[in-house]
């Protein structure tokens, strides 16, 4: 078994996907797996190119009112979407008049997909500003009543000018009990890039129903209001009360990523490249502005996290950049949304952050503690199944994993900040000679505070970092790239990762997550939370 393994996960043809497909794709009843490295490409190690402003898939649209930057995104009910898209163009310089956001209509016509679009929803649109800039004006329209699984087409703008946008399909989610996505793209780390556009032409051919986006979208942050790139809060006069952005990066990139969003359900959660700090301390302006969030609908207060259902699956999208600590408002609504989770319906429980906690690599090391150490537990009591996230710019799986020790009830850690970014792969690992960094170095740099201390047991007992892979770590690969999620039934995922200088059929990492509830520890309810996570951890030691 571990020789076909290792034949798998380097395999660079279509046989090896032949071979995977007849029956020797591992699972993690086989884990835990010893570490795998996969070496460096250097021929994928150019320099990050942006997207041309001049190529056609960034430009408006010809009818100066016509919907541009359309995006499909989930409701809290399966049974609603939202679609947002944005009319009239942005603009910039000193003394402007913003356009008025009553001056156009937020209709959506739509209908099942073969019968006519003989629907219409409305909604609400809004205009925001920030240093030199003012957006086109935004519309978020909910559709509601819809039936599940099911195909429908629709067209967005205002049908009195008319400026209505091209037809597009949508397909919803599945509602029962025992149904799933067919396919879920999951990524982070998108930028605009030619790296960025190969990623998406890729994830398109795999035809998901549904996509993740776990931060660092535009990253506008990266370039000064004059639209040179940058990667400092102010060149001229540091330190500044707020960071330069070149926000018509986002309407560049909200351009195209329509291809993908304005058909697939999209989901997104906050990066740093979001935060956009403003002098009069506002954060998140245009992340907040640009996406419809579920927040408002499941009890969140906040879009920076919130959560929803797809078929048998309940996404936890978490903000690390919100406050996290056992007092806040983010670890209480949390804890009230995982004990209301019913897994009899929604077996899979998939949790989604922009830093990673379990992640080898130099770039961002253990940079997430803080936030680690105040969730951790409550993750791990309630059973979630596997955790997505971004911000490292390389891939890496890992194998289940608790308190960096294996747990056969840990999730699953994936990091897939790898869609194209402005800036390049991350190569260093952390347990390489000369590469593990200095503890002061890692402190929470929004948030703020340090947890990042030494190792007290184990293979890193009294060190920062391990001198070798971490056994928690199963795989890792330094290439672009995206994954497709697809969950078979409640006790079966197949995760694949694919990457941009391979087929778009080939495999580059692939691997069936189990989940085992039959013998998942029952949580006593009415018995204090430590002595629960106490039970689950006696239950899981004669495992390992």
């Amino acid at each position: 078994m571990a020789i076909s393994k290792v034949i798998l996960l380097r395999c660079l043809s279509l046989l090896c996907l032949t071979f995977a497909v007849n029956g020797i794709i591992p699972t993690t009843l086989e884990g835990p797996f010893k570490p795998v490295t996969v070496p460096v490409n250097t021929s994928i190690l150019s320099k990050m190119t942006s997207l041309s402003l001049d190529d056609t898939r960034l430009k408006r649209p010809k009818l100066d009112l016509q919907p541009e930057q359309i995006s499909v995104s989930l409701s809290s009910d399966a049974s609603s979407v939202w679609i947002s898209w944005v009319t009239g163009e942005f603009q910039t310089g000193y003394d402007i008049i913003p356009l008025d956001p009553q001056s156009v209509a937020s209709v959506v016509q739509y209908g099942i997909y073969g019968t006519g679009r003989n629907n219409e929803a409305t909604g609400n649109s809004l205009v925001y500003s920030q240093q030199y800039y003012t957006s086109g004006i935004i519309h978020h329209v909910l559709i509601t009543g819809l039936d599940p699984d099911t195909l429908y087409e629709y067209q967005c703008g205002d049908p009195s000018i008319p400026a209505m946008s091209d037809v597009y399909y949508f397909r919803t989610m599945p509602s029962q009990p025992g149904d799933y996505p067919d396919r879920i793209a999951i990524v982070g780390d998108l930028g605009l890039t030619y790296n960025t556009s190969t990623t998406i032409n890729h994830m398109l051919v795999n035809h998901p129903n549904l996509a993740f986006l776990v931060g660092d979208l535009s990253f506008a942050d990266l370039y000064l209001a004059n639209g040179s790139l940058s990667d400092c809060c102010s060149c001229s006069f540091p330190p500044c009360p707020y960071q330069e952005t070149f926000q018509p990066r986002w309407d560049y990139w909200g351009r195209f990523m329509q291809i993908l969003t304005a058909k697939v359900p999209t989901m997104v959660i906050e990066g740093d490249h979001e935060i956009e700090k403003q002098d009069d301390n506002q954060t998140f302006t245009s992340y907040s502005s640009r996406f419809a969030f579920p927040s408002g609908e499941n009890g969140s207060s906040s879009a920076l996290y919130y959560s929803f259902d797809a078929g048998g699956i309940h996404f936890v999208m978490l903000g690390a950049y919100a406050s996290y600590d056992k007092s806040s408002d983010q670890y209480k609504w949390l804890e009230s949304d995982l004990s209301n989770v019913n897994r009899s319906v929604t077996p899979w429980l998939v949790a989604a952050w922009h830093p990673p906690w379990y992640s080898t690599y130099k770039e961002h090391y253990r940079e997430a503690e803080c936030m680690r150490v105040e969730m951790e537990d409550l993750l791990y009591a309630y059973g979630v199944d596997i955790v997505f996230n971004g911000h490292v710019n390389a891939y890496e799986r890992s194998n289940r994993v608790y308190n960096y020790t294996l747990d056969p009830f840990g999730p699953v850690y994936i990091t897939v900040g790898t869609g194209g970014n402005e800036k390049n792969l991350t190569l260093e690992h952390a347990d390489e000679p000369g590469n593990c960094p200095e503890p002061s170095s890692t402190p929470d740099g929004y948030m703020g505070g340090f947890c990042a201390f030494n190792f007290t047991s184990g293979p890193a007992a009294g060190n920062f970092c391990w001198n070798e892979q971490p056994d928690y770590s199963a795989y890792r690969d330094p290439s672009f790239g995206y994954g497709i999620l697809e969950v078979k039934n409640e006790t079966h995922a197949l995760w694949t990762w694919y990457r941009n200088q391979d087929y778009t059929h080939v495999v580059g990492d692939v691997i069936y997550i189990v989940r085992q509830p039959a013998q998942q520890p029952v949580q006593p309810k009415g018995l204090p939370y430590d002595y629960k996570l106490l039970l689950l951890r006696q239950s899981s030691d004669q495992f390992y």
